[in-house]
């Protein structure tokens, strides 16, 4: 249980009971987790050290009532000036590219409201899993402050015009919704929501290190270049893979008709 006066963010070894999973949570529940520079700052630090950590996934969720709420628009408000927004921006940008330049897979545990920079975590992260009362939305443009930032992961997930018309409109969208468009990869009851997010991390945590971060890697890359080189840094990614003892000892299983005996390090 994370209390409210407690870190602001808290990071939890080998949730759900499966070992390498690793839970952070954004724990600023009386602002619906809004990412102050504070908490900008402590989920930056916690991020690089679960990157650099023998973890296998993250979780990502939110205590209290939301997952993220976006940026803190008092703390924003009370800044005007054009440096301090555009440093704060580019903090952020660098938080949301941790997740995915990190080797393990990130999923995001979405429950209540995930809006604007909460959408944007939500699309950052390489898989997500929400409660089927959960509700997303871009919305600074109700503001008068497009999304640009959250367009960025949220135009990677979902079609052009659906994206498109969750900038412009700033309607939340639901759950199901959510899955329909590729934003989500599950849906869960909300009181089903812990296990839903075990079994896609606990499935993730049995398949060898190595070929998931070299998998990770490589998914991003070959989607920001043409199709030539990608097929070239796939194939070149899946030659070293192959020289991996996991890979070896997983084709051989196959030949042999039996479950592969990996060695988890």
């Amino acid at each position: 249980m994370i209390e409210t006066a407690g870190p602001l963010v808290a990071i939890e070894p080998d949730v759900y009971g499966v070992p390498g999973a690793v839970r952070i949570t954004l724990n600023r529940p009386d602002t619906f987790n809004a990412l102050s520079e504070a908490l900008l700052d402590a989920l930056q630090r916690s991020l690089d050290d679960v990157a650099a950590s023998d973890a296998r996934v993250v979780v990502l969720a939110g205590a209290g009532k939301a997952f993220c709420a976006g940026h803190d628009l008092r703390e924003m408000r009370a800044e005007p000036g054009f440096e301090y927004h555009q440093t704060l921006f580019a903090r952020c940008s660098k938080m949301m590219l941790t997740i995915q330049r990190m080797p393990q897979p990130v999923i995001a545990r979405v429950h209540g409201v995930a809006a604007a920079a909460g959408c944007q975590l939500v699309a950052m992260c390489d898989l997500a899993v929400a409660a089927s009362d959960a509700r997303f939305a871009v919305s600074g443009v109700n503001l008068g402050l497009f999304c640009s930032t959250p367009s960025v992961p949220l135009s990677r997930n979902v079609s052009r015009k659906a994206a498109f018309e969750m900038l412009v409109t700033g309607e939340f969208i639901d759950a199901k919704t959510a899955l329909e468009r590729g934003l989500v990869n599950r849906v869960a009851a909300p009181e089903q929501l812990d296990d839903a997010t075990r079994a896609l991390a606990a499935s993730i945590c049995e398949k060898p290190r190595a070929a998931i971060a070299a998998g990770k890697s490589l998914f991003y890359l070959q989607l920001e270049t043409g199709i030539d080189a990608a097929y070239r840094l796939a194939g070149d990614t899946m030659a070293h893979n192959m020289q991996d003892d996991a890979a070896l000892e997983g084709i051989q299983a196959f030949i042999e008709k039996r479950a592969p005996r990996w060695r988890q390090t």
